[in-house]
Formats: C-alpha cells, structure tokens, sequence
C-alpha cells in the first residue's frame, strides 16, 4: 500500500464530528490529515497523488462496529482479508470483529493472531473479545488481558449473557477497565426452535415465532442491573451497548434509559431497517437472520429511532455463511447475511431518499456515531492530526450490487440485484488507498 501524501481535490467534505458540510481541499501525508482547505489553498507540488473529487462526498472512514470475520476457525465462510476487502469496497476503514470464532476469541493470543500482518488485512480491526469463557454465559474472561491485546470490548454476541449474577459482574469488569459491553438481547429461553419473527408469516409458513419479547427482556433486565449498579456506588457508570436492535419495545426501554442519564447505546443494521419478515417468502434462507426480519411496525420504529437520535450508529452484522449453509431448510440454514458493500447504499436509499434524513446524519451513523458508541477514539472524524482515513462516495450515482461480484468470500444476501445510490469511488486507511473502483 503507498503512503505518500495525497491531495484530494474539489470534494464536498462531509463530517459531523466538525459540523463541517462545504467544497474542501484535503491534504493527507504521513498517514494523518495534514491539511483541509478552502478549494486551492493547498498547492499541487504538495502531493505525489492527486484525487479529482469533483461532484463526491468525502467523509470520514466508515466505521462499523459490528462484524464477523469468521477467523480464526472459519475460513471457509470469510478471511480477515476477504472480509477487510468487502469492508474498503463499502467505505469503512475500521471494523470490530465479533468473538464467536472457533475458537471463541477468549485468550489474548487469539486477539494478537488476529492483528497480526499475516492475516492481511487491508482496514483497521478492532477484536472484542468474548465476555465469558468460551462464549457459555459461566465465567468471566480476563477482560484486562484481552484489553492490553488489543480488544476493544467484551460480548458473547451470537449469545446472551443470560444469569443476572454474570451480566453484574461483566458490567462492573468492564467498567473498571472503560470497556462496552455488547449484549446479544435474546432471552434463548423463549426462543428455542424459532427461525422467524412471530407473526403471520411464521403462521402462514408453519413455523415456530421469534418473541418481540425474547428481545426487550434482556434489554429491561440489563439496563435494570446498570440502575442497580450506579445506585450502589455512584461512581460507577457501566456501558451498556445493546447489539442489532430490532423492536420497538426495546428501542423504547432505550430511549427511556438514556433520558435517565445511563451510559447506554445501541446499533441498528441496515437489513431491520429495510426488510420485514415479508422477505422470507416462501422460505427464502437469504432472509433468515438472528434477530429476525421484524413486522413492518417494528422497522418503522428503527428509522424513526435514526431520525430522532436515539440510535447511535448503523452497523451491519456482516455475517458471511458458505453456500451449503443456506442449500438447506429454512430452520437448519444458518443466520445471517453480508452487509459491508451495502450499508451505505441502503441507508441512503432508504433513510436519506425515502425517509429525507439529512446526508450529514447518514454519514454521522456510518463514521462518528459508531466510533463514539464504542469509544474508539480518534476515528470518525476528518480533523487535522487524525488518521489519514477517508471515503469518497458518489452520492447520487447508482450502481447494482451482485453477490458474484462481491469481495467477500459469501455470497448470502437478499439485496442481489439491488439498484442502490452511493457508489462508494475510493477508501484510503492511514493515507494509503485500500480500494479504488
């Protein structure tokens, strides 16, 4: 990758970390911002590299919090190197990779052999290691070891943290440390043999319903424990940050929290924002997901919880599968789709055109709103000083996404022949260019 100094040229830089939304000329060098500029200012000479950003957005590296890179263990599905290069074709820079590899990222030298240069990743990566040991809800991992390998926060995502006693102990550890802890919100209790939101698709399709319910009782059980917490010591303040949130009654235990003064926040992916259950069909796999695909008022609430600010950031749950994980029936298939090539044209599609959410905000839910929900300092912003990550989107062109043509190593998504706006021209990490259409 080259690092010498690039100039780009004639963009509308676009950041909500500065309030900044005008034409600028930016000057990248040595891995940093080194200058923006009212359009001219910076001379040519300055740069090896000269960009052309006429009529594109330029904005901070997208940032998404919530992936799953599938190695250690699961290269079949996605490398750490095909899963960074889906990610600098979609705008993001950095990622935060999931622990429910295998084995589950609970030692620090998993978390190191995920950072190390022989993985080849192309953006940043940010490991989260699991909460308890091996992912089974019994024992808690050592949070300040995994942290001083590199994790960023803890969670057993793919499960919940079920026992009250665990979730307190995890949230005061973490907390100790300044870490998030990511909570999977589904009580499994309630959901054994579900493979679809409970509704009149499960009933039409002869199959066993997904509770709203299931999701908004771990969220009310773990913003009570947060309560408890704070008010046993009051200089305690845990973060709580609930993963793909997909129903109203949830999103609404959220919002009161935050109106209470709690450390929580919460991400939504672009599919619960876009589908309902009505995508399943006649049992379509490339729909089946954990969450589900909720009913019509559930996604409703989720853009109006984008609209109004209660949801910090858009994350996609990029959770490749191989082939023959979805060749089968719909109860066996495996959850999940690929969302890094399509997040940002679904959110534009939907919320900017469709719903007339302001650019700035789309961008402010894809770069700074997630590196703040996670506390990755110094990402998500376009500042002089910070690090040379950048996108350069056309904001207006349309382009088709086809699953054959991706650069991640699945192809399971529902939005194949989808005609999307936003299409993404350049990433650059740490000044040099990791993806150019």
């Amino acid at each position: 990758m080259s690092v010498k100094a690039i100039l780009i040229r004639g963009g509308r830089v676009v950041d909500s970390s500065t309030g900044v939304n005008a034409e600028r000329d930016v000057l990248l060098k040595d891995g940093l911002v080194a200058a923006i500029e009212e359009p001219g200012r910076i001379p040519r000479g300055q740069a090896a590299t000269v960009i052309d950003a006429s009529e594109l957005i330029v904005a901070p590296g997208f940032v998404d919090i919530h992936v799953h890179l599938r190695e250690p263990g699961q290269g079949y599905k996605e490398t750490i190197a095909t899963g960074t290069a889906a990610a600098a074709a979609g705008g993001f820079t950095s990622v935060c990779c999931m622990p429910n590899t295998t084995p589950v990222n609970g030692e620090p030298e998993i978390t190191r052999w995920m950072l190390e240069p022989a993985r080849r990743a192309v953006v940043n990566v940010f490991p989260v290691a699991a909460a308890t040991v091996g992912s089974l809800g019994e024992e808690l991992t050592e949070y300040d070891k995994m942290q001083v390998a590199g994790a960023v926060g803890v969670s057993d995502d793919g499960k919940p943290i079920l026992e009250d006693e665990i979730m307190r102990r995890a949230l005061v550890a973490a907390t100790r440390l300044g870490l998030p802890v990511i909570q999977h919100a589904e009580d499994t209790r309630l959901t054994g043999g579900c493979s679809v939101n409970a509704g009149p698709v499960a009933f039409r399709l002869g199959l066993r319903g997904y509770l709203v319910e299931a999701e908004a009782a771990i969220v009310e059980r773990d913003l009570r424990l947060v309560r408890e917490i704070m008010a046993a010591d009051k200089g305690m303040r845990p973060h709580l940050h609930v993963a793909h949130l997909s129903t109203a009654r949830a999103l609404e235990a959220v919002k009161q929290a935050k109106s209470e003064g709690l450390w929580v926040t919460c991400e939504v992916a672009p599919h619960h924002f876009t589908l309902t259950d009505e995508a399943v069909g006649d049992y379509d796999t490339h729909a089946k997901m954990y969450p589900p695909l909720r009913s019509e008022e559930d996604r409703n609430a989720m853009i109006q919880g984008l609209l109004d600010g209660t949801i910090d950031a858009i994350a996609t749950d990029h959770a490749p599968h191989a082939a023959h994980e979805n060749e089968v029936e719909f109860e066996r298939a495996a959850n999940g789709i690929t969302g890094l090539e399509t997040s940002l044209g679904l959110s534009l599609k939907l919320l900017h055109g469709k719903h007339g959410m302001k650019l700035e905000r789309v961008v402010h839910l894809l770069s700074t709103g997630p590196a703040r929900a996670i506390g990755l300092k110094g990402l998500g912003g376009l500042v002089v000083g910070a690090a040379a990550d950048v996108v350069l989107f056309d904001a207006g062109r349309e382009w088709t996404f086809r699953t054959a043509e991706s650069w991640s190593k699945s192809r399971n998504s529902p939005f194949d022949g989808w005609d999307l706006p936003g299409r993404v021209e350049v990433t650059i990490r740490g000044g040099a260019m990791v993806y150019r259409r």
